[in-house]
């Protein structure tokens, strides 16, 4: 068990999610993100306004994001391009300094890995919006993190046909993506826990073996260990992350991962960007 000035902790890392959890989601961010979503899809594939909106749903329920779909599909889209629509344009002007909330995160005394689908500059932007340094972070790990195969350097000649195999896009709350985010993290599940708004990415996490928390909801879910309705009750909701002086007894599992939320976990995730 880890020591922090003489106080036993549970847990030697956090893994932090970004959107709608270092931010309340009333800000409307999703919400944008989806509608620069399905204007993406109506210039990419042709279509109508509302044709494009049914299509981001059954783009996203059959393949886990509009991304993943329409490479799946055989689109010719690079994520770097998706990413500078899809995010470019979102309202970044509604996310203010939280000071408090870099108090929070500079308090923590564990590894703190942020674990974000979200593409690169979709973090910086959030970041500074926010008044937080990078720092504030060990690693970041992020959608190009999870998708070194979809950024390759070398050049190709125009006249090669595609490649068979359509390369998979790795996100939450695919277990592959929440398993490299703990090997990239270095740190034994069961001692690591794992923030996050998404109920599906949770149950992920509790599959692998992390401690889970919930974010922004009221009342747990089978698969989350904790839930706090907002990141700035981290300190209410989990006070053994700055350690305990006697360890409690039954106020957590064992860590074992629960197989059964395995079944409501998709193999991509629920990626609004």
């Amino acid at each position: 068990m880890m020591e922090f000035g003489g106080l036993r902790s549970s847990f030697d890392c956090l893994l932090i999610d970004l959107d709608d959890t270092l931010y309340s989601s009333s800000l409307g961010i999703a919400q944008a993100c989806k509608r620069n979503i399905e204007e993406f899809l109506a210039a990419k594939c042709g279509v109508s306004a509302e044709k494009a909106c049914s299509l981001r749903v059954e783009l996203f329920r059959s393949y886990g994001s509009s991304l993943a779909g329409l490479i799946a599909l055989g689109y010719d889209v690079h994520p770097d391009e998706y990413h500078s629509f899809v995010h470019g344009l979102l309202p970044y002007e509604r996310i203010s300094p939280d000071p408090q909330l870099r108090e929070l995160l500079l308090s923590i005394p564990q590894a703190k890995i942020m674990f974000t689908n979200s593409d690169r500059k979709h973090v910086k932007r959030v970041l500074e919006g926010l008044g937080i340094e990078e720092e504030c972070f060990d690693r970041i790990v992020c959608f190009e993190t999870l998708n070194p195969h979809l950024f390759d350097t070398k050049e190709e000649s125009s006249t090669l046909p595609r490649p068979p195999a359509t390369p998979e896009v790795i996100l939450k709350p695919s277990i592959t993506a929440v398993e490299t985010a703990v090997r990239l993290a270095g740190f034994d599940p069961r001692r690591a826990l794992f923030l996050d708004d998404s109920e599906r990415n949770i149950a992920a996490g509790k599959a692998v073996g992390l401690r889970t928390a919930l974010v922004g909801k009221r009342v747990k879910t089978k698969a989350a260990d904790y839930s706090l309705e907002s990141i700035m009750n981290l300190s209410q909701a989990i006070p053994e992350i700055w350690g305990e002086k006697e360890k409690k007894k039954g106020t957590l599992d064992d860590g074992l991962a629960v197989r059964s939320e395995l079944d409501s976990v998709r193999s991509t995730t629920p990626i609004e960007a």
